[in-house]
C-alpha cells in the first residue's frame, strides 16, 4: 500500500506521494490514512468543475485533481484576471479545499506555475522568466523522461531552453519540445469542456437568495425574456433549455426541459420549467437557497413566425404543442411516442417510433413519400417482431403453404398470392438478413394473412416461415 495523497502536514512531516505506508507510519506513527475512493474523488472534481460554471462555461477536466478553465472574455466581469484569481481560491478555501491556481495565456504554462510555482498571473512577456527556473517535471512529462533528463544535468526548464533541439528529438523523441513549446505559447493546446456549449445563455445573480419555487420560476421567466433578443438576431427559436441553479454552499443543480416546437415565448420557456420542478420537488434540495440562476439554449432552429387569424380561434396546433412539452417535461421525454418514415424496403424498418418531443416541429408538413404499393398489399397490423410458425405442409417446395400452425391452431390455406421477393439492404452489415419470398393467404374460416419464407429454397432447404402481418 501506497500514498497517493498527502496535505501539506503530511509534506512537512516528510511524507511523499508513491511512498510505502509502512514506511510512512514508521516516520510518522500517528498518520491518519483513509482508503482510496476514486470514484468518490471524481465526483467530488466533477462537483468543483460544476460550481467553476459561474466564472466560464469552459471548464474542463485535468488528471485526477486539476481543472483548466477557459476566461477569454470572462475576466472583466470579475474585475480582471487577479481578482478573478483571488476570488476562485477565496471561494473555494472557504469550503475547506486546499487549492492552487494560476493564470497565463497557454494551459501548459497555467499547469507548470499552478504545480511547481505559486498563485499568480503570468503575463505574456514574463513567461520565459515564469517558466525557466521550474523543474522539468513542470512541463507533463513521465516520470522515466524526468529522471532521464536529470540524469544528463537537465534538472531545470531554462537548461531545456537553451540545449539544441535537435540532440534532445533524437534522443527522448518530439515529447519534450512538445510540451516545452506549449508551456511558451508557441504551439496552442486546445482545452475540451466537458459539457457542451450553450448556443445562447443569460443569468441572473441576486443579492439574496432565493428559496421558494415561486421565487425561481419568476426569475427564470426574467431571464427568458432576456434571451428574446439573441433568438431575434439568430432567426430562431430554442427546442432544448437547461436551467442552472447555483446554490449558495457551492452545489450546482441542472434541470433540463425541451419542446416540440422552437419558443421563444418567455410564458412558454416558463411554463417547461414548472412542469419539470413540480415532477422533482422530492428530488431538488434547495438548502439555504440559490444565489445564482442561468438559462443555456443548448438546442435551437429556426423559428418560423405565422400570421395567426384575428379572430384567434384555430390554436388546434398550439394547444397540441403545449401538450406534448407539459407532458414530457413532467413525465419524461419518452411518455408519447410519434413514428417517422425511413427510407427502408423491410417493413419493420421503414419506419421508426420517436419521442414526440424530438420528432419533426408541429406545422411543418411531413414530405410526401410516393404510394408504391396500394393499401390493399400491405397487412393493417403489422407484428413489430416476425413470429415463426409452428409446422406447415406445402404442395410444391417453392410454393405457398396449403396448411400451417400458428399459435397452436391449424389453418387452412383457401387462396394464396405471391411471391414479392424482398432482398436484404446491401448497404447494412446484418448477419440475420437474408431474402424474404412474402404470400397473403386466406384461410377456409376468411382470415386473412402475411407470411414469408426465410431465405432462397435451391440454397436453403429448410424452409423457415414467418407470420408478419394480419390483413383486415
Amino acid at each position: 500500500m501506497r500514498l497517493v495523497g498527502c496535505d501539506e502536514e503530511a509534506g512537512r512531516l516528510g511524507l511523499r506521494l508513491g511512498q510505502g505506508l509502512a514506511e510512512a507510519r514508521a516516520i510518522c506513527p500517528n498518520v491518519i490514512v483513509i482508503d482510496e475512493d476514486q470514484a468518490a474523488d471524481h465526483r467530488l472534481l466533477e462537483g468543483i468543475a460544476d460550481w467553476c460554471d459561474r466564472y466560464t462555461p469552459l471548464v474542463a477536466l485535468e488528471g485526477r485533481n486539476g481543472l483548466f478553465l477557459d476566461i477569454t472574455g470572462c475576466a472583466h466581469l470579475m474585475g480582471g484576471e487577479a481578482a478573478l484569481l483571488e476570488d476562485i481560491l477565496n471561494r473555494l478555501s472557504q469550503m475547506g479545499l486546499e487549492v492552487r491556481g494560476a493564470i497565463s495565456s497557454s494551459p501548459g504554462l497555467s499547469w507548470a506555475v499552478c504545480h511547481y510555482g505559486d498563485n499568480r498571473v503570468v503575463r505574456d512577456e514574463n513567461r520565459e522568466e515564469a517558466l525557466a527556473p521550474l523543474p522539468v517535471a513542470a512541463l507533463r512529462l513521465g516520470p522515466n523522461t524526468v529522471a532521464a533528463l536529470q540524469k544528463l544535468g537537465l534538472k531545470r526548464v531554462a537548461d531545456l531552453m537553451r540545449t539544441p533541439r535537435a540532440p534532445l528529438v533524437r534522443r527522448f523523441g518530439a515529447e519534450v519540445m512538445l510540451r516545452l513549446d506549449q508551456a511558451c505559447g508557441d504551439d496552442e493546446e486546445p482545452i475540451s469542456p466537458r459539457r457542451p456549449v450553450a448556443s445562447l445563455s443569460a443569468e441572473r445573480r441576486l443579492a439574496d437568495p432565493i428559496k421558494s419555487e415561486d421565487d425561481i420560476l419568476f426569475v427564470t421567466r426574467q431571464i427568458a425574456q432576456c434571451l428574446l433578443s439573441g433568438f431575434e438576431a439568430r432567426g430562431a427559436g430554442g427546442r432544448l433549455f437547461e436551467l442552472v441553479l447555483f446554490r449558495i454552499d457551492g452545489q450546482v443543480s441542472r434541470i433540463s426541459a425541451g419542446a416540440s416546437r422552437p419558443l421563444r415565448d418567455a410564458d412558454r420557456i416558463t411554463a417547461l420549467f414548472t412542469e419539470r420542478l413540480a415532477s422533482l420537488q422530492s428530488h431538488l434540495d434547495i438548502g439555504f437557497g440559490y444565489e445564482i440562476l442561468r438559462l443555456n439554449v443548448l438546442h435551437h432552429e429556426p423559428f418560423e413566425s405565422v400570421q395567426s387569424d384575428l379572430a384567434a380561434t384555430d390554436r388546434r396546433h398550439l394547444s397540441l404543442s403545449t401538450f406534448v412539452d407539459q407532458v414530457a417535461a413532467r413525465l419524461g421525454p419518452d411518455c408519447l411516442q410519434t413514428y417517422q418514415l425511413r427510407e427502408s424496403h423491410i417493413p419493420e424498418r421503414a419506419e421508426i417510433f420517436v419521442p414526440a418531443i424530438e420528432a419533426l416541429p408541429l406545422g411543418k408538413q411531413m414530405p410526401e413519400t410516393p404510394a408504391v404499393l396500394s393499401r390493399s398489399e400491405r397487412p393493417l397490423r403489422l407484428f413489430r417482431v416476425p413470429e415463426p410458425l409452428e409446422s406447415f405442409a406445402a404442395e410444391i417446395p417453392d410454393g405457398p403453404p396449403t396448411r400451417f400452425r400458428w399459435r397452436r391452431l391449424t389453418h387452412q390455406v383457401a387462396r394464396a398470392e405471391g411471391p414479392e421477393r424482398l432482398s436484404p439492404e446491401w448497404w447494412l452489415d446484418d448477419e440475420e438478413a437474408a431474402t424474404r419470398d412474402y404470400f397473403r393467404l386466406e384461410s377456409t374460416a376468411g382470415y386473412r394473412f402475411w407470411i414469408f419464407r426465410k431465405g432462397l429454397y435451391d440454397r436453403d432447404p429448410t424452409q423457415r416461415w414467418f407470420m408478419h402481418g394480419l390483413f383486415a
